[in-house]
């Protein structure tokens, strides 16, 4: 088989995955096989850190013996840029939907079981890669059933804004070693799952009150923005703004700092006060009720 189209994923998404159309019948969608890695966000970024990946213990129940035949068997075809004088490459690679079947298997094979942080990440970049097809997918039968004729630029965009809507589903914008610090700092037990409920006191007072000096304005507006929806279990930092979100990172790199660099509460509380002095009084309340 040949290629007639290539792309690539890096400009308009960053990341370094080629993509091609290919002559047969069915107008193949394809990843190469390195494509596919980086799409997951594997190591090694090759054919061979796939197979390691899938041959995994914690994954390996969840792949079904069609999806280990097809990635053992990768589609080989031909390629050359137009007009090139250049004998064709060959290129290993995937039928795009494969990606989808591998997203499935890695989200059915994290249910029930408890999960490496390097595990997690998967888990979440596969709900996106699922999330925001089916949703781009199911916009685009609906162009086709309508006669609208979408343009490559309109459907780049759209998958852009999904896989951006998803990403912020699953992303973890505060950082553990803040709660780490946090635990030391208040001597709050550690409960088994979750953290305490106490630290939402912390995280309204040191975080969303200060943050970008709103002075508690962004926080009403987060919330007022939250209530208007029907996804009221969501974090309030999933209803922020790209820039929104960037000012919350800024902030909390700034709180982690100062909490590494306190010996006690008191301390740590002086360090923050000053820091945002230009705020109301925000640290009186404390997680012990005193």
């Amino acid at each position: 088989m040949r290629a007639t189209h290539r792309g690539s994923f890096e400009q308009d998404f960053g990341i370094d995955v080629d993509c091609y159309v290919l002559d047969d019948d069915q107008k193949t969608a394809v990843l190469s096989q390195r494509g596919m890695a980086t799409a997951l966000g594997l190591a090694g970024r090759s054919g061979r850190a796939l197979h390691t990946f899938i041959e995994g213990a914690w994954l390996t129940s969840s792949v079904g013996p069609e999806l280990r035949a097809k990635l053992a068997n990768p589609l080989l075809f031909q390629w050359a840029s137009p007009n090139s004088k250049v004998s064709p490459s060959i290129i290993h690679g995937y039928d795009v939907t494969i990606l989808i079947d591998v997203c499935k298997a890695i989200i059915q094979a994290a249910k029930g079981r408890k999960l490496q942080p390097s595990q997690e990440r998967r888990v979440a970049q596969a709900q996106v890669i699922l999330n925001a097809s089916a949703k781009s997918g199911i916009k685009g039968l609906v162009y086709a059933l309508a006669g609208y004729d979408a343009t490559k630029e309109e459907v780049v965009a759209a998958f852009k804004l999904y896989v951006s809507e998803e990403a912020r589903e699953y992303e973890r914008e505060f950082p553990s070693k803040l709660y780490e610090e946090w635990y030391r700092l208040y001597k709050i037990p550690k409960p088994e799952k979750n953290n305490p409920w106490k630290f939402k006191d912390l995280t309204v007072k040191h975080v969303y009150v200060p943050l970008a000096k709103s002075n508690g304005k962004i926080l009403q507006l987060t919330r007022a923005q939250r209530a208007k929806t029907e996804e009221r279990h969501k974090k309030l930092h999933q209803f922020l703004s790209d820039i929104g979100v960037k000012a919350l990172r800024t902030h909390l790199g700034q709180l982690l700092g100062i909490a590494q660099v306190s010996m006690t509460r008191a301390e740590y509380e002086r360090h923050v006060e000053r820091i945002f002095s230009d705020q109301i009084q925000l640290f009186q309340a404390t997680v012990d009720g005193q």
